[in-house]
């Protein structure tokens, strides 16, 4: 038996190996279990990343409208698209969109991203766009 402490990976194919043989008895449920929550905190992760990216450029590209280029209109399509497969994948995640606090928490990620590449200090304090009508839109792009 492979140590869940010494070598996860090994571990993890280990557990795999028990679980589609049937030896329930002797898998380590216990980290199994965890490893299991992981995964979906893994996704959220990946979901507040995309997010935050995202707004920060759509930040950038409302302040600084005279440095707009190709490179940024892709990255705001690339995670636009990455953000609808995220979420066509696990549609559990579509709610947190709806949650003031997590909307509070992406969004000064956001701020702070955009004021670090910037170098400006000017952004609001709170999203002024609309998730579904602005920020997930693939057409829209701030003024």
């Amino acid at each position: 038996m492979h140590a869940y402490d010494k070598d996860i990976l090994a571990w993890s194919q280990e557990q795999a190996q028990l679980i589609r043989a049937g030896h329930f008895e002797l898998i380590d449920v216990v980290h199994v279990a965890e490893e299991i929550e992981d995964v979906g905190k893994s996704e959220q992760r990946e979901m507040i990343h995309r997010m935050a990216v995202l707004l920060a450029h759509l930040l950038k590209w409302q302040y600084q409208p005279e440095r707009r280029g190709a490179s940024w209109e892709k990255t705001i399509k690339a995670q636009r698209k990455e953000l609808a497969y995220h979420f066509d994948e696990t549609p559990s995640l579509r709610p947190k969109l709806l949650e003031n606090r997590w909307l509070e928490m992406v969004w000064a990620k956001a701020v702070a991203q955009a004021v670090s590449e910037t170098g400006l200090d000017c952004f609001p304090d709170e999203c002024p766009w609309a998730m579904e009508e602005k920020i997930l839109n693939p057409h829209w792009f701030p003024a």
